[in-house]
């Protein structure tokens, strides 16, 4: 019998999408939702949820809310240094990814789901004060608040995008209690420049952290080498809790990154994590789709990781 598995999808969340030309839009998540149509695994459609201030207040500060919000009213400008645009309505657009997640996070510990997934949840550039990247908020860094809230201490965090989730990294590095495992682009030749291979952790929590940037070109075959060394980490973190980060934009093709992986990476490192939650931590699992600009990538990819979930 398989897992019960459920999906954000929702009008709400397309409303996360930049203006054109920019490369996060909502056709990720709309070839998403087509191609899971046609494959239908067994799923729960989950309808999308907002977050509202004062879940966002676990993680963020109330000068960053205050400011993405103006920003929202008055329709233009930049949240960053360029990257994450400020159009009409961005503010809302957070809030429905960040609730659509922390709502999948609710529905796996309360039982009602062994796993979930949210296409357009993974925003792990955001930073505790500040967007960047493409990321508003931060549904990762809310999500961890919200399970320690609820007596939930270990943590692991897998990222599998194709850039560095600094955003997540810097704000626990020096937390004992969040694991993370994050295989990304080597930072010398793509954004945000961090996240090697020096970096895991400080004071009492060295050693919880696990950064593996790879060169350009890389493939399945060298994420597939550093699967025992995400075992390893699982196991010694025996966590409460997994969250997957599975970015699509590591996916040979894919604009704005330089990795060569097909979607069976994806499937591979889910299998993983999918089975080593049923051991460790009673299948409380949730995915989130994190980055990827070729849609039919994102499609192939989080189709891979919401398949095996459901297994």
């Amino acid at each position: 019998m398989g897992c019960r598995v459920g999906v954000s999808e929702g009008p709400e969340l397309l409303q996360y999408s930049f203006p054109p030309p920019h490369p996060f839009t909502s056709e990720r998540a709309k070839a998403f939702w087509e191609e899971l149509g046609s494959r239908n695994p067994p799923r729960t459609k989950l309808q999308p949820q907002k977050a509202e201030k004062e879940l966002l207040r676990l993680f963020h500060t109330d000068e960053h809310i205050r400011f993405v919000e103006l920003a929202s009213h008055l329709g233009y400008g930049n949240l960053d240094d360029g990257d994450t645009p400020a159009y009409k309505g961005v503010f809302e657009a957070a809030q429905w990814v960040v609730g659509s997640t922390l709502s999948g996070v609710e529905a796996v510990l309360g039982g009602s789901l062994d796993h979930a997934f949210n296409p357009v949840g993974g925003l792990h550039h955001s930073t505790r004060d500040r967007s960047a990247g493409f990321c508003v908020f931060n549904d990762i860094g809310v999500s961890i608040e919200l399970l320690r809230s609820k007596g939930l201490r270990r943590v692991l965090y897998v990222d599998i995008d194709v850039h560095h989730g600094d955003g997540v990294y810097y704000p626990y590095e020096s937390d004992p209690d969040l694991y993370i495992f994050d295989i990304h682009q080597d930072g010398r030749y793509l954004y945000p420049g961090t996240g090697f291979e020096s970096e895991s952790g400080r004071g009492v929590a060295e050693g919880t952290k696990v950064n593996v940037p790879l060169l350009p070109g890389s493939g399945d075959a060298e994420l597939a080498s550093q699967l025992p060394r995400l075992e390893d980490l699982a196991r010694a973190c025996r966590p409460d809790f997994i969250i997957f980060q599975s970015g699509a934009d590591g996916l040979a093709g894919d604009p704005i990154a330089g990795l060569n992986y097909s979607p069976a990476a994806h499937r591979q490192v889910a299998t993983l994590l999918h089975d080593l939650s049923h051991e460790l931590c009673g299948g409380r699992m949730v995915g989130l789709g994190g980055g990827g600009y070729l849609p039919k990538n994102c499609a192939d990819a989080w189709c891979e990781v919401v398949s095996t979930m459901s297994s």
